[in-house]
């Protein structure tokens, strides 16, 4: 277990052990904080030491779970289970349903106006979506640590045998895989292992993998992100930490004319914001009876607050029973650790 160091400049620093962290805060060199939901402490005097080693990150994609490891040749500092960003394609067929049927109403409305995205070099909404997942996990990861190389398992889309050389080209997982590529070249340095690869080394170390694919333990998809890491840096072939940070995104559920269903009478009431009287959805914060919670909507009754496990708490509460703390970029929960 490290303690994640950051300078006055929020500059990420190597973690240092718990116990110098505490003596640091004691004798006030260090103020802690934290950091969507992972410990933290700032230096408030200059570093005694600036060297770093080298930090990587192993990422193994999925469609349900995803795993990333944060890793140098000495430790390991960090194992992450994301759940994948899977349902913004189905959200953006949907609205193009709606926008339709519309159009073919006796009501006032506009001309449709020309596809000015036509003949244009994009990415789909549901694929950006999925790629972008990971890279801003992998952009809050480099605000905490001095990240140098990113390994990632090279997924490949199935294919029709003895189709043209375009069919590849078409497939949403290469196109969105290939801008998530490029956009890690501009950061840090991309290293990729292959399925089989990352297999070989799994079985040279020892290591298992769970046949649960859904399960939060280290097995289910850590294992093969701290292989990746492994293979970038090197070090010990021992695993040293197996404790996993569990996170999900947060559903934000946009502005909308009005509801898709309609209500009693044939009617289709409007559908609120994101945003009342100052207070934003998803916003941390301190409920004086349940604690960390978060915002999750404004109803007539107050305000909605959920647990960061996504249970739903209350639908009454009052802007004077909490104090706010952050805004929340995805909801985080503690898994499980190894049992071996």
């Amino acid at each position: 277990m490290f303690v994640i160091v950051v300078d006055k400049h929020q500059n990420p620093l190597m973690p240092t052990k718990p116990s110098r962290a505490k003596r640091w805060i004691r004798s006030g060199k260090a103020t802690p904080f934290w950091k969507n939901g992972i410990f933290c402490v700032r230096l408030n005097v200059e570093p005694s030491d600036t060297e770093f080693q080298e930090i990587a990150v192993g990422v193994d994609p999925g469609s349900k779970k995803e795993g990333f490891s944060v890793k140098s040749a000495a430790h390991t500092y960090l194992n992450i289970q994301a759940d994948a960003h899977s349902k913004v394609g189905k959200k953006v067929e949907k609205r193009r349903e709606l926008r339709r049927s519309r159009r073919s109403r006796k009501c006032p409305n506009r001309k449709n106006r020309t596809n000015r995205l036509a003949n244009k070099v994009r990415i789909p909404a549901g694929t950006r979506a999925r790629w972008d997942w990971k890279l801003r996990i992998l952009d809050w990861l480099s605000k905490l640590f001095p990240i140098t190389d990113v390994c990632v398992e090279d997924i490949k889309a199935r294919t029709i045998e003895r189709a043209k050389k375009w069919n590849t080209s078409f497939s949403p997982l290469e196109v969105g895989k290939e801008w998530f590529y490029t956009e890690i070249e501009k950061r840090w340095q991309l290293l990729t292992l292959e399925g089989w690869e990352t297999k070989e080394m799994r079985e040279r170390l020892g290591l298992k993998k769970s046949s649960k694919k859904l399960a939060e333990t280290f097995e289910a998809h850590c294992v093969d992100s701290w292989c990746l890491a492994y293979d970038a840096v090197g070090g010990d072939g021992v695993v040293d930490n197996t404790d996993i940070f569990c996170i999900s995104p947060i559903p934000i559920r946009r502005r909308e004319l009005h509801r898709q269903n309609p209500q009693k009478g044939g009617k289709r009431p409007r559908y609120g914001g994101t945003t009342w009287n100052g207070l934003v959805k998803n916003t941390l914060v301190r409920h004086i009876k349940y604690g960390l919670t978060r915002i999750s909507g404004f109803g007539r009754q107050g305000i909605s607050l959920y647990s960061l496990e996504g249970k739903r708490l209350c639908q009454n509460a009052k802007a004077c029973d909490f104090t706010v703390l952050t805004r929340l970029n995805f909801n985080y929960r503690s898994g499980h650790s190894s049992q071996t």
